[in-house]
């Protein structure tokens, strides 16, 4: 179904755009008539797979299910609501759940996206220091797999083998080889790759040779906000040449507790940068209290990390409706309509801006400006008289005019608030 060819995705031999919607919690925290409803909300709104944690999520908001993939040994409040597994035993009732909601996903055509070990289940990653949820033993870990890659690979999932995780120990390393290998042996063709912390490119050489694309995430602190185009070009120069994709740019409305949050300008801004960088396989979203699936009055456990939480979600109801959803669908008919057969990321700098991105293929450049300024093309060797502007004002998500200024080699100030995006075409 999907295959890679040189730095693209494609399903079913045709170009595949990833656009993915954030929703960890969905098998441990979502009633069948909500996922329901979220799906077909989703799916109206254009995206084509849902990221999700097969696993219980350590830092998601309270639940009512109450049902988890293995036993529970016993719960303490030690770290908030710490929870022992007994990893020995599969619980088949869960997995059933999880089986019905990816046939939802089917009937609608969205490919699931399941991380098969997110890190806090892991020796010696960053979140053991955090982990609500004790570790994974090594010796339960092909049973697991095996099970899950047989269960579920007739949904054609595509895998993250880990989760929001680094590589500190080889402890850690022979943790995510074991479960890439089996779930390789049980499920063949499916796409794999793997799933890293936030700001962060860092993984082993036979970790990323396997993986069949790259993927990051710039991450929810504004300091590191960077990263989305920083990752995805240090890549390409490195002689990078699968597909990259930034699968966790800011959540709208995500915010360290006190800080100011993200919102839908700063989305765009973070998958816009993305995809013009070398991130051109797609981009993922994230709406706070959709990923965490967040009820109000309800339990949030990222409360307890010191120096790295983030504030109170909305409601997964409200959340589920930010207008970021809709740019992200906009994003993804723009990009595949300029770009049906792949762009090239230009590294020359506009504007002495780093945070204008520009790419570009034989016909036209493409370039995102973050906010309203006069922007001189001079330097791509662009001018009044060899190309035609277009103008799209991201805000609105409608086309607005510009005009040259005298020289010629510099467009005015645009006539919109935030940010745009600049078709130049050579004529």
């Amino acid at each position: 179904m999907f295959q890679i060819k040189k730095n693209r995705i494609y399903k079913d031999g045709k170009p595949f755009f990833y656009l993915a919607d954030t929703c960890w919690s969905a098998f441990t925290n979502i009633s069948m008539e909500d996922w329901k409803y979220y799906v077909d909300y989703r799916y109206r709104q254009g995206f084509n797979c849902i990221q999700i944690n097969l696993l219980k999520q350590w830092d998601s908001s309270g639940d009512e299910l109450n049902i988890y993939p293995f036993p529970v040994i016993r719960e303490s409040e030690k770290r908030g609501a710490h929870l022992e597994f007994d990893y020995s035993v599969i619980n088949e009732t869960y997995f059933d759940m999880a089986e019905e909601k990816l046939k939802i996903l089917q009937k609608y055509g969205l490919t699931p996206v399941l991380v098969l070990l997110w890190g806090n289940y892991v020796p010696g990653t960053w979140e053991s220091n955090f982990t609500n949820n004790n570790l994974f033993d090594y010796e339960y870990l092909e049973q697991y797999t095996a099970y899950v890659t047989k269960r579920f690979r007739k949904y054609h999932p595509i895998y993250f083998v880990s989760g929001d995780t680094d590589f500190p120990t080889k402890e850690t390393i022979a943790y995510y080889k074991k479960v890439f290998e089996t779930a390789k042996n049980w499920d063949p063709d499916a796409l794999y790759t793997f799933h890293l912390c936030g700001e962060s490119r860092e993984i082993p050489e036979e970790l990323e040779a396997m993986a069949d694309f790259f993927t990051y995430q710039s991450g929810h602190f504004l300091q590191g906000q960077h990263f989305a185009y920083d990752i995805p070009l240090e890549l390409i120069k490195e002689g990078y040449t699968k597909p990259i994709i930034n699968t966790e740019p800011c959540y709208e409305q995500i915010a360290p507790p006190g800080n100011i949050r993200f919102t839908r300008r700063e989305v765009r801004r973070t998958a816009w940068q993305s995809v013009l960088s070398g991130a051109s396989a797609g981009v993922s979203y994230g709406a706070h209290g959709v990923w965490s699936w967040h009820h109000n009055g309800q339990s949030f456990d990222s409360f307890i990390r010191k120096g790295a939480g983030f504030a109170l979600p909305y409601d997964w109801h409200d959340a589920l409706k930010f207008e970021g959803a809709e740019d992200m669908n906009f994003l993804k008919t723009t990009f595949e309509g300029l770009f049906p057969d792949g762009c090239i990321p230009k590294l020359i700098q506009l504007n002495e801006m780093q945070e204008i991105r520009c790419a570009y293929d034989e016909k036209k450049y493409v370039i995102y400006i973050p906010t309203n300024v006069a922007l001189d093309v001079s330097p791509l060797g662009l001018n009044s008289e060899n190309c035609r502007v277009e103008v799209i004002d991201l805000m609105n998500r409608k086309a607005c005019i510009t005009n040259w200024r005298e020289d010629g080699e510099c467009l005015e100030v645009l006539p919109c608030y935030e940010d745009a995006l600049i078709v130049l075409y050579r004529k």
